[in-house]
């Protein structure tokens, strides 16, 4: 391993041979060759020094500088015999155009035989134009050279001009020690942001939170956010694009669409926009929120309601960036990151055929379930007091709790009680509705105790609705109304909608191919009327009273 140090390197790596590659600088290396022993030359100190023993050299050139590095080679043999220095001609032309040079050491680097497992690359980055250091740097860092950087320096005062400094720069940042824990500072904010600032405590959510954070600040790709509805999509939405703007992710806006509020038309327009005229009251040209979130986010809660068209528009809005506004002949573009939210289960609308399965695999590639509130007991307490202090802003006046009202909230909150059906949605309520009625802005035990009563009768379970009236009219015109009375609940649904399929067909057997469509596929032999028939003769009800003739 080399170690960086300002004017040595030190070697530790059990005898592995060490490949150095730069270029021969036609100003540093070059110069009048009667004085060239008097002053300090990069490429000639660097394999001249006691800590290094360079097994190869690569000297680079191109054909003006050829003559300059054939002297300058010589003499890195002259200093160090066991160095195999290869001059190696490079087709540039202009040393300072950056595609030209990063296209001719891109191919320097593939042909390069280095094996980082048997030994060591250094690349000089000292000599050549500031281009050619830039992109020797760039392919350093991208392991296309496999190695480190090697930077020289002139000797200091008293130091003999051959020798000079050395130092090795790795460019795997996470060694350095100062520079990792500005990096977990950033990653911490980071996170912070993706919570509001609030210090949750549930291990599997703050570990969802971080792998978001990472995924946010590295890529535009489509995210999908998975979630019951109130679990907060929408929120954190907003704080990926919050985090990506402050890391200069994003320029453009963040757009929001909630997909379950528009259908056909409307949702068309919305989305991709419209030229005038294009459908009854498009008086003017409409550019659409695709166009509207260019460059920056665009949401889209509930994605799962999207109609056919609209996801296949957006299918090809994702993978083209270009999409065509209804109505009109001319397409449009715009580079948006799409983040979408659903409380669906998309697999399942794919195998329905509600859902395509081309652009689920397209927003699939980086999805997040947030879990529900009752789930991440351990949070209440943050987040109410999060809810505390929004509560103080709207009312304008600070607000508190009491020791025994939060207390009594929390052991609420926390415990099994606490069903939370709207998840956060519910918590902001809950404390909005307590702040607002707080005397003297204090939350009293008496405050606790009237909305956990609120909460509780808001979630207790619904009663199962009670057969329609409109179906115990129906049979009530088949049968008397005892035996109606005397039906099971299951019987009497079933039964009322037979006798409506009954009433709307033609004759007994075109009711039974209806009602027995499914089953009489897997049958070699059909019989619908008899099958009909005996069904409805269980609840004493007569073919004549349905179709008024026998079939």
């Amino acid at each position: 391993m080399y170690r960086t140090g300002s004017y040595s390197i030190v070697t530790d790596m059990e005898g592995r041979p060490t490949t150095v590659v730069g270029f021969y600088g036609s100003v540093l290396d070059g110069g009048p060759p009667a004085r060239r022993w008097d002053r300090w030359r990069p490429s000639v100190s660097l394999v001249g020094r006691d800590d290094l023993v360079v097994a190869r050299f690569v000297l680079l050139c191109d054909a003006a500088t050829a003559a300059g590095a054939q002297q300058v080679a010589r003499d890195m043999r002259e200093v160090s015999p066991e160095t195999d220095v290869v001059l190696r001609e490079v087709a540039i032309d202009d040393p300072w155009d950056f595609e030209e040079v990063y296209g001719a050491l891109y191919d320097v680097a593939a042909d390069l035989a280095v094996d980082p497992d048997r030994e060591d690359l250094l690349v000089h980055i000292t000599t050549g134009t500031h281009v050619e250091q830039i992109c020797l740097f760039l392919l350093t860092e991208s392991r296309h050279f496999p190695g480190r950087l090697v930077q020289t320096s002139p000797p200091r005062r008293r130091e003999t001009p051959a020798r000079g400094g050395a130092a090795v720069i790795d460019l795997d940042l996470s060694r350095y020690d100062r520079l990792a824990s500005r990096f977990e500072r950033e990653r911490q904010a980071g996170e912070s942001v993706l919570k509001s600032g609030i210090a949750t405590r549930n291990a599997p959510f703050n570990a969802t939170v971080a792998r978001i954070e990472r995924v946010a600040v590295a890529t535009r790709a489509p995210i999908l956010l998975l979630g019951p509805t109130g679990a907060g999509k929408s929120l954190l939405a907003r704080r990926i694009y919050d985090l990506k703007r402050q890391r200069r992710g994003v320029t453009g806006a963040f757009v929001e669409l909630n997909c379950a509020t528009i259908k056909g038309d409307a949702a068309m327009s919305a989305l991709f926009g419209h030229a005038k005229g294009a459908f009854t009251g498009a008086v003017a040209e409409r550019a659409g929120l695709l166009r509207a979130a260019d460059g920056g986010v665009l949401f889209l809660d509930e994605v799962g309601e999207l109609g056919a068209d609209e996801q296949a528009m957006l299918l090809r809005a994702l993978e083209e960036r270009r999409f065509l506004p209804l109505g009109s002949d001319k397409e449009t573009s715009s580079d948006f990151q799409l983040i979408a939210g659903t409380n669906r289960d998309l697999r399942a609308d794919v195998a329905s055929g509600r859902f395509r399965r081309d652009l689920l695999a397209r927003i699939d590639l980086w999805t997040f379930s947030l879990p529900p509130l009752r789930e991440r007991p351990e949070d209440v307490e943050p987040n109410l007091d999060f809810e505390l202090e929004a509560a103080s802003r709207t009312l304008e006046r600070r607000v508190t709790m009491s020791r025994e009202a939060r207390a009594a909230f929390l052991a609420f909150a926390t415990s099994a009680r606490g069903v939370w059906a709207g998840n956060f949605r519910d918590l902001n309520a809950a404390v909005l509705r307590m702040a607002t009625l707080a005397s003297g802005g204090r939350v009293t035990e008496a405050d606790v105790r009237e909305e956990v009563a609120r909460l509780e009768e808001a979630w207790a379970p619904v009663a199962p609705a009670s057969p329609t009236a409109a179906d115990d009219d129906l049979l009530a015109e088949v049968l008397p109304a005892a035996a109606v009375a005397a039906l099971d609940r299951f019987d009497r649904v079933q039964l009322a909608d037979v006798v409506r399929v009954c009433r709307g067909a033609r004759s007994l057997a075109d009711a039974g191919r209806t009602l027995f469509a499914a089953s009489r596929a897997r049958r070699s032999s059909h019989n619908d009327s008899d099958r009909l028939r005996k069904y409805l003769a269980r609840f004493g009800v007569e073919a004549a009273a349905l179709f008024g003739r026998p079939s």
